[in-house]
C-alpha cells in the first residue's frame, strides 16, 4: 500500500505530516490553504441553446449586473444610480480583499536577491496595482450617489411640477352646518 502522506499536498485532505511540514520550513510558511476552490459559471444558455452573452469566456457581462440605463423617469435614474453604486462597493470591497490576500501570498515568496524584507517590498509593489483599482471601484460608487444628487437637485422643479400633479389632493372632512 502507498504512503499518502509521500506526495507534495501530503494526505486526501491537504494535511500535511510533520515530516513533510519540516521539509518546507526552507521555503517558508504557506497562505493558501489545503484545498482549492473552483467556481465556474460555464456557457449557460439561453434563448435554446445559444450561449449567454460573454463571449464564451466564462465572465459575468455587464448588462447582467445593471439595470438598463432607460431614464425615462426620476425611479428610473434612481434605480439606475443606486444599482451602479451598490455593484462599485462590492466591487471596491472585493478589490482590496484580493489586493490584501495578493500581499500576504506574493510577501511569501523568498527575494532572489536575498534582500532583507525585498519580498515585503516587491509585494507591496505588485498589490498596490490591485489597490489602485479598488479605490477607483470606490470612487465611481461614490460617483453614482453624486450623479443622482445632481439630477435631484438640477431638475427639482420638473420633479416636483409632475409630483404634485400626479397626487390627488386629500379633502378633509368638512362639517356640515346645516345638517342636523
Amino acid at each position: 500500500m502507498a504512503n499518502r502522506t509521500s506526495s507534495p499536498r501530503g494526505g486526501a485532505n491537504g494535511s500535511q505530516s510533520k515530516a513533510n511540514m519540516n521539509k518546507s520550513k526552507s521555503f517558508g510558511a504557506t497562505f493558501s490553504p489545503g484545498f482549492t476552490v473552483n467556481v465556474n459559471a460555464g456557457n449557460k444558455t439561453n434563448n435554446g441553446g445559444i450561449p449567454a452573452q460573454g463571449g464564451g469566456r466564462g465572465g459575468v457581462h455587464p448588462d447582467a449586473l445593471l439595470p438598463d440605463p432607460e431614464f425615462t423617469s426620476p425611479a428610473a435614474v434612481r434605480n439606475y444610480c443606486n444599482g451602479l453604486r451598490a455593484l462599485m462597493t462590492g466591487l471596491s470591497f472585493e478589490l482590496s480583499m484580493a489586493a490584501e490576500i495578493m500581499k500576504g501570498t506574493l510577501s511569501q515568496v523568498p527575494d532572489p536577491d536575498g534582500r532583507p524584507f525585498g519580498s515585503k517590498m516587491r509585494a507591496r509593489k505588485v498589490s498596490r496595482k490591485l489597490l489602485k483599482s479598488a479605490d477607483a471601484a470606490k470612487s465611481a460608487a461614490v460617483s453614482a450617489a453624486a450623479t443622482y444628487a445632481a439630477f435631484s437637485q438640477e431638475y427639482q422643479e420638473e420633479i416636483n411640477r409632475v409630483r404634485h400633479r400626479a397626487r390627488p389632493r386629500a379633502t378633509t372632512p368638512r362639517i356640515d352646518w346645516a345638517e342636523q
